[in-house]
């Protein structure tokens, strides 16, 4: 594993880490490693990923930079269905948003309304089944999430590269984000660690 990469707790088996050469950048490196004995094994890449336009580091809503820390892979979603991963996966209608309205007590979950009937201001939500191929899949990325402090970011995933600039996501190839959802196990507690190499 990567040079000051944090040492994931006990029962922690996978780890994806996305590492930056400075704050500033928007392309990072991806790979992922499986502990094997008392050790860690390379199992993808590393890759040539995409991170925010404002780099990475602390974050807050509104500002286009990935959040830096580790962080848990709880569950994944799609517009298609599911490639084959054990994590829980959705597969996603027009109907499924997440919510990056400040004011809501929603905010920073998934949520299923119809557009126009949500108990939320839908201006300030991702409706997943609408914003294109990004995603196609996607894995959540537990950030902001225990407790969920109102502002300090929302909806942050990582997803099919689909040539759009990110505003804080990790984007990797679409083959790729199919091999790592097909990789992911929860029983092995996954964790993404996304900070400086």
């Amino acid at each position: 594993m990567p040079a000051g990469v944090p040492v994931p707790p006990a029962g922690t088996n996978q780890v994806v880490t996305v590492l930056v050469p400075n704050a500033a950048s928007s392309t990072a490196t991806l790979q992922t490693w499986q502990r094997a004995g008392s050790g860690w094994q390379s199992v993808l890449g590393p890759l040539r990923v995409r991170v925010g336009t404002a780099g990475v580091g602390e974050t807050h809503e509104g500002l286009n930079r990935t959040p830096s820390g580790t962080f848990g892979l709880p569950s994944a979603f799609g517009r298609l269905p599911n490639p084959g991963t054990r994590l829980s996966y959705r597969q996603v209608t027009d109907a499924d948003w997440w919510v990056s309205d400040t004011h809501s007590p929603a905010y920073n979950t998934y949520q299923h309304c119809v557009p126009g009937t949500c108990p939320f201001n839908e201006q300030a939500g991702e409706d997943l089944g609408t914003s294109g191929a990004s995603y196609d899949y996607a894995v959540v990325i537990g950030y902001n999430t225990d407790p969920v402090v109102s502002g300090a970011g929302s909806a942050f995933f990582l997803h099919v590269d689909a040539g759009v600039p990110s505003e804080g996501c990790v984007e990797v190839p679409r083959g790729d984000v199919v091999t790592l959802l097909r990789w992911l196990d929860p029983a092995q507690q996954p964790r993404i660690s996304i900070g400086y190499s």
